[in-house]
């Protein structure tokens, strides 16, 4: 992956409707070695996909919380367990005093004591611990950019 191809990645990040026309312009390539471009980084699964933002408020997920998942037993195999709550938008297995971590939204504090007694029936569960989010600052993709000069 060269510069152009981060410099791709960063526009398409910042808004991923652009024609491959603006793309290129923005990147100084034609249109045509813009689309060849973003279609090498597509078939190489770089680009994963093609998503809008949506804020997560105005369509009833005003309340956000992240949850350290407390287990008795590996739970590297319950991925499709923590997927099929969905209000939970992340899972991940972690290293430290637990064993997953969950990033849910909700609607209501209660929708979300209901989606802990829905973690806390999984298999292997054997506590929850929520942290709500009062504001959030900001939220940013991961940046090509960044990463490479890491």
């Amino acid at each position: 992956m060269d510069h152009i191809d981060r410099a791709l990645l960063a526009e398409l990040q910042r808004d991923a409707t652009q024609s491959y026309a603006t793309l290129g312009q923005a990147v100084g390539l034609s249109a045509g070695a813009a689309h060849e471009r973003v279609r090498k980084l597509r078939e190489r699964g770089v680009i994963r996909r093609t998503a809008a933002e949506v804020d997560p408020a105005a369509v009833g997920g005003s309340v956000l919380a992240y949850v350290m998942v407390d287990s008795t037993a590996w739970m590297g195999d319950s991925a499709k367990d923590f997927a099929a709550l969905p209000e939970i938008l992340e899972a991940h297995v972690i290293a430290g005093s637990a064993s997953v971590l969950v990033k849910v939204r909700t609607t209501t504090t209660e929708h979300l004591q209901d989606v802990l007694r829905r973690i806390y029936a999984i298999d292997g569960v054997s506590g929850t611990q929520a942290t709500v989010v009062l504001e959030t600052f900001f939220e940013r993709p991961v940046s090509p950019q960044a990463a490479h000069q890491a």
